[in-house]
């Protein structure tokens, strides 16, 4: 028997690793791509959260790496929150923004929020496995 599926398979956990657990979390988001003199403005839904991004299904074609303004309010609060991120992943419709100007404030109003949330995550893992002697580290 070959040792290459489980080598296959230890790839694909590396790669699902993340950061940060996500959350399921439904509100409105308004995202705003600047170019050049030419703004955008489009409508997107929130699918996701985390403590370091977002994920928000658009109905509109973007580039992976662009830089947005996200305008959205958590359902737990009043105040709308304007945040830059950058966007680093896309399937579809579905996008991955991650936050690249959170207040220590606002970080702690996702921390106090997270809890109200269910997990959409389940192959999180906080504290990856350690490396066995020897071995080149993959990060």
């Amino acid at each position: 028997m070959s040792a290459q599926p489980a080598k296959a398979q230890n790839r694909v956990s590396e790669r699902r690793r993340r950061r940060y657990p996500r959350f399921r979390s439904e509100f409105p988001v308004t995202v705003s791509l600047f170019s050049g003199k030419d703004h955008e403005r489009l409508n997107a839904h929130c699918r996701d959260l985390s403590a370091g991004g977002i994920g928000v299904l658009i109905a509109a074609d973007l580039n992976v790496g662009e830089v947005a303004s996200l305008a959205f309010s958590l359902p737990t609060l009043a105040q709308p929150w304007n945040l830059r991120a950058v966007l680093r992943c896309r399937r579809g419709y579905q996008y991955g923004f991650e936050f690249l100007s959170l207040s220590p404030q606002q970080s702690q109003a996702l921390a106090d929020y997270f809890p109200t949330l269910e997990r959409s995550d389940s192959d999180f893992e906080a504290d990856p496995p350690p490396k066995k002697p020897g071995m080149p580290r993959t990060t």
